[in-house]
């Protein structure tokens, strides 16, 4: 079998094809963001464009994080399935740099601006129900967490610590291509014991600052790990999408088997029922103990100040049937999982809900004079959608431009036989 790995077309590095789909997608991601750009400058009210552009930024970060978990994940249990999937995985990994970039904008404006994204950076701010922000109490208890300097540097230790675990498990796997030492694989285990838990930690304390912070008044305790089931699932979709082009582009043929899309489409199962696990502990907890510091973030998403209900309500319920009840039983068929075009359309979906699960979190924060949520049929979803093709497309060149730079499977890898055997 290590014969067949080392000869197959597959398993050398792609052609120089993947450097002109990697121009398309850096015009294309320039473009939107030039578009996004555009509106910020433009619109009368530029709060929208702005909390969009961090829906669009906390979007693909999240599937790169999801990218880092999967990766690490498989070293740690020592996998073998998932050998040859790994590889693209690693690619994904080249975006964060870029993803540091793309959020520069958001700190240099908090700097510039306090309060204008995240409220509780401005202590004079007028908060609902009378008051500012620096005489609330609740803000005052979390003031030694919730203030620009330490926001900003927990950014950048956020994409710090991803770019240099990314790096040191890119580094091991490249470097066994060349001369296959064991070494390497002992070498990414021991990163990944390190990895996890750095990793767990920077993407709950990330998804705090950048999204439940919207509304520092909030209290949950799930919050992180829904934003890791939101994480794995984006990154499980996004490798099913990328295995199904590169099988039909002709690289992966002879390689990957129905197995390994039957195995993949497991764990988007699994992932599946894990996030509506988690999310259902978060609303039942939150509406069982009836405290309004907790309540009030459901009642935004559910009821105007009349009492009416609002779009949001609405949306809540494509993402209860969208996000769990859809792919669920897509995903328990067998068939649906090894059939290409069938999980790949799955993917897209589920895809497209845990970006619209994003906004559910992030624009509700825009509020009208009554306090109300902005509807979500707005002119803010035309720059969630440019932010998301803007940083999407630059995400997509980062992964193509590193997808030449080595084999396409990682094919000196011990347990490279084993994964090109694989079986349910």
């Amino acid at each position: 079998m290590s014969t067949h790995a080392a000869t197959a077309p597959s398993a050398l590095a792609p052609d120089a094809a993947s450097a002109s789909t990697a121009n398309k997608s850096l015009v294309v991601g320039i473009a939107g963001l030039a578009v996004t750009a555009i509106g910020i400058a433009l619109s009368p009210d530029k709060h929208g464009p702005v909390m969009s552009y961090l829906v669009g930024v906390t979007y693909w970060t999240a599937i790169a994080i999801g990218m880092l978990m999967l990766v690490l994940i498989h070293h740690i249990v020592d996998a073998s399935w998932s050998v040859v999937i790994r590889r693209q995985w690693e690619h994904c990994l080249a975006a964060f740099k870029w993803l540091f970039v793309l959020f520069i904008p958001l700190l240099v404006l908090a700097w510039m601006k306090p309060g204008f994204v995240w409220p509780w950076m401005d202590l004079g701010q007028h908060i609902h129900g009378g008051g500012t922000v620096g005489a609330d109490i609740l803000y005052q208890k979390k003031s030694g967490f919730l203030n620009l300097g330490m926001f900003t540097a927990m950014t950048i230790v956020f994409f710090a610590i991803w770019v240099w675990v990314s790096w040191l498990v890119r580094t091991a796997s490249f470097t066994q291509d060349v001369d296959g030492s064991a070494t390497w694989t002992f070498k990414n285990r021991r990163n990944a014991a390190i990895g996890l838990p750095l990793g767990a930690l920077t993407l709950t304390f990330a998804a705090i600052y950048w999204i439940k912070s919207l509304e520092y008044h909030w209290f949950s305790t799930m919050y992180g790990v829904w934003f890791f089931a939101n994480c794995i699932r984006g990154a499980l979709c996004s490798s099913v999408i990328i295995m199904v082009w590169l099988y039909a582009r002709g690289d992966y043929k002879g390689i990957l088997n129905k197995n390994h899309f039957h195995s993949i489409g497991q764990l988007m199962l699994a992932f599946t029922v894990f996030w509506a696990y988690v999310t259902f502990s978060q609303y039942f907890l939150i509406w069982n103990a009836n405290v309004p510091e907790e309540t009030f973030w459901y009642n935004l998403r559910e009821l105007n100040h009349d009492g009416s209900t609002n779009q949001w309500w609405y949306v809540g319920l494509v993402i209860l049937f969208g996000h769990f009840f859809v792919p669920f039983f897509a995903l328990l068929s067998y068939r649906f999982k090894i059939t290409h075009h069938i999980i790949r359309r799955i993917a897209f979906w589920v895809l497209t809900v845990i970006l619209i699960d994003l906004c559910y979190n992030i624009l509700p924060a825009l509020k009208d004079e009554h306090g109300d949520s902005l509807p979500f049929l707005s002119i803010n979803l035309l720059w969630v959608v440019t932010s998301v093709i803007g940083i999407g497309g630059v995400c997509i060149w980062a992964y193509l431009r590193s997808l030449p730079t080595t084999k396409l499977i990682p094919i000196k890898d011990p347990r490279i036989g084993e994964c090109l055997t694989h079986h349910e």
